[in-house]
């Protein structure tokens, strides 16, 4: 499925192991960006926006690589984003059980595949950046994307990719040490 920021409730009808292609504005932000933007405020319109856990790398205004930063670590960070409007959070790795309960009925949360950086710049074009005084990684960067390819990791009404797999994976472990002790 194709979306667009501002996202709105489209992105309710997305369901963990959804593939989509998203379009139009994003923003990168990582620790110091969310706890500078929890200090002073936000510096865009957070209504529909799309948050990518990411530190690009930019050269001569361009996006060499942009692949995402673990999305854990901005666990304790993530509320007054999605209370302020942004519907969508993307990175690696999944986020806590109390990030997904936060996300239901209005938000939602798209993997990137790790290891990927070259072919998620491919699809970005650099538009604009908010507190560079923070460094290149944790710098906000606004981007323009083209179809940029997700998974959705998260839904909306507590799907989760993420914990379906941990389960997967300790049925299989705990059936393995079955057969081991018998």
């Amino acid at each position: 499925m194709k979306i667009k920021t501002p996202l709105g409730d489209e992105i309710l009808a997305l369901r963990a192991g959804d593939s989509v292609l998203l379009s139009g504005t994003i923003y990168t932000a990582r620790d110091e960006a969310h706890l500078r933007m929890m200090k002073e405020k936000i510096p865009f319109d957070p209504k529909g926006a799309a948050i990518y856990h990411c530190g690009p790398v930019i050269q001569d205004d361009r996006i060499i690589a942009a692949g995402p930063t673990t999305s854990a670590r901005m666990n304790s960070l993530t509320g007054f984003l999605l209370d302020a409007g942004v519907r969508c959070l993307i990175g690696k790795g999944g986020m806590s059980g109390e990030v997904s309960k936060s996300l239901k009925g209005r938000a939602i949360y798209l993997a990137f595949t790790g290891g990927c950086a070259a072919l998620a710049a491919s699809h970005m074009k650099l538009t604009g950046v908010f507190y560079p005084d923070l460094g290149m990684a944790e710098a906000i960067w606004v981007i323009e994307v083209t179809d940029l390819p997700l998974v959705v990791g998260i839904d909306a009404v507590g799907g989760n990719l993420f914990s379906r797999v941990d389960e997967r994976a300790r049925e299989r472990y705990d059936a393995w040490i079955r057969d081991q002790v018998r």
